[in-house]
């Protein structure tokens, strides 16, 4: 339950303190002075009941710890005890010399309530207070992501096997010696309790079958020990399809959408299902990583990393993050622009202007649909397809039926191809004619069988529109802004604690650069005001 919002109020010994020991220009002094706690404790009141339940700590209290940790970059034990003896701290959160924090596990309760729902809300509403202040244009806004490393250690191909098929027995019930015993009580009670219908529908696991398939572990264990550990993994895999085969049979309790317990039990073999599809094709993409973290995925940013990648806009007036997200790290980088930007628009209401993007913006579909579903102009570094010194696609006119396409040289190509998976379509010409083309050097540059093959994409205006963007002045004066966008993403990896996931699971880890996020926010709104202000009195 919530309860309404009630101001702290100090003792007069506690104000003194205060006063003496609590600087003047701490931050903490700053963040309440511009800062609408308020405001983001409405973000979030929707994740509590107003009419029922214990009643909750206060919001506010719980949203300044979680500033408090990650403007500091510390875990929940050690905010508890800088929180006992810091003196700024405790004015900020409202806390008298006698006054007692809550327990230790309330903030991570509260993380768990609000979820990464509620630190999105978060970060909205603080964009809100943001823009109230006149702090944010929509000029231009920068585009950029960086890796996030999971908490897992991959393992090998046996153990992952092993993992998932003990995280399966796990979720369905009791250990070995326990399932005999709640066997052995379940049929002594059948004696008085035969009559009623709800006994089986209480324990919808089959702990008897469970009990057998641990004393089957060890007998695999047993045989196979000396042998290689292809051998083993073979023996190991058969053993898991074995028992997710007859787990995909057990009947679901009446409560199975409710029930917490047969939800692990279906996440169990979701991952069972997810390892055995990469044992059975190792060439996939997309692979189950780690059963700690079956979210997390393979990734490479510079080198080869497993975890996550988180995706951001910031304006580059304020340099204030105005758009997040986390994804898997096998994500699509580019497609998740078009999220970051309707997020943000869908939110707020505004209109953005300009987008800088690094080289993963080169996309034909994405830049379609920001320059014409959102009339946004996008400055990306254009790729080079073809050599300097050689004619590229957009040398080749297409006819307008799109049945052929003539070269340089005034030639018409002689077969057609259409290429779905890759939008475009392409066009060879004669080997023959090609041979003795005066421009041969400039299109093929060596002998080969067939004459030249281009590919036109079907998002030859856009890719058209991106190249002749970066020939002006505009260009170059918007990429001397877009190094913006990696400061404060260092800002986010390495003072807030970004580059490594503090929790596992991609909703935690969202939360996480979120509430990272937040922090950021809050420090560059408090300096952005702190400036005007000591503009207006000069």
């Amino acid at each position: 339950m919530l309860k309404p919002y009630e101001p702290p109020v100090f003792g007069t010994v506690d104000q003194m303190i205060f006063d003496e020991l609590v600087r003047r220009d701490h931050w903490v002094r700053r963040a309440e002075k511009h800062v609408d706690f308020l405001g983001l404790r409405k973000a979030v009141e929707e994740f509590y009941n107003a009419d029922w339940g214990c009643p909750g700590v206060e919001p506010v209290l719980l949203i300044k710890l979680e500033l408090i940790l990650f403007h500091d970059n510390l875990s929940d034990a050690q905010l508890w005890k800088r929180v006992e003896t810091d003196m700024a701290y405790r004015w900020f959160l409202g806390l008298g010399l006698t006054d007692h924090l809550p327990d230790k596990s309330t903030i991570s309760r509260f993380r768990g309530r609000i979820g990464a729902d509620g630190f999105g809300q978060l970060f909205d509403a603080l964009l809100s207070q943001a823009r109230q202040h006149g702090l944010i244009r929509d000029r231009l806004r920068i585009k950029d992501a960086t890796h996030v490393i999971a908490d897992i250690a991959v393992p090998a191909g046996l153990t992952l096997v092993a993992q998932a098929r003990n995280r399966l027995l796990r979720n369905q019930g009791l250990n070995t010696v326990d399932a005999f015993g709640a066997i052995q009580r379940r049929r002594s009670d059948q004696r008085f309790t035969a009559n009623t219908p709800c006994v089986r529908d209480a324990e919808p696991f089959d702990e008897l079958r469970v009990a057998g398939e641990r004393v089957k572990i060890d007998t695999i264990r047993t045989s196979t020990d000396s042998q290689a550990d292809d051998t083993r993994l073979v023996a190991r895999i058969e053993h898991l399809r074995d028992i997710l085969a007859w787990t995909a049979e057990l009947q679901p309790p009446t409560d199975a959408d409710t029930n917490p317990t047969w939800q692990k039990l279906a996440q169990s073999r979701d991952i069972a299902r997810r390892t055995l599809a990469g044992h059975d094709d190792p060439q996939a993409g997309d692979k189950l990583r780690s059963v700690s973290d079956p979210d997390a995925r393979r990734g490479k940013h510079g080198d080869y990393y497993d975890g996550y990648f988180v995706d951001v806009l910031i304006d580059a007036d304020s340099e204030l993050f105005t758009a997040i997200n986390v994804l898997p790290a096998s994500g699509n980088e580019s497609v998740d622009t078009l999220t970051l930007v309707t997020h943000e628009t869908e939110t707020h209401g505004n209109t953005i202007e300009s987008l800088s993007i690094d080289g993963a913006g080169f996309d034909g579909p994405v830049l379609r649909e920001l320059e014409d579903e959102h009339d946004i102009d996008v400055f990306v570094p254009p790729k080079q397809t073809t050599p300097a010194n050689r004619f590229g696609p957009e040398d080749f006119e297409v006819s307008e039926d799109g049945k052929y396409a003539t070269c340089p040289a005034g030639e018409r190509s002689q077969y057609r191809q259409r290429e779905e998976s890759r939008h475009g379509t392409s066009y060879r010409f004669d080997g023959d004619v090609c041979q003795q083309c005066p421009l041969f050097q400039n299109c093929i540059g060596k002998t080969q069988k067939h004459g030249r093959t281009v590919r036109v994409s079907d998002y030859a205006p856009e890719y058209a529109r991106v190249r002749e963007r970066a020939t002006t002045p505009e260009y170059a004066s918007v990429r001397q802004e877009h190094p913006a966008v990696e400061r404060r993403l260092g800002h986010l990896m390495n003072r807030y604690g970004g580059r490594r996931a503090r929790y596992r699971g991609h909703a935690r880890v969202k939360g996480q650069e979120l509430m990272g996020a937040i922090t950021h926010n809050v420090a560059r709104l408090i300096r952005l005001l702190d400036s005007r202000t000591t503009f207006a009195f000069a």
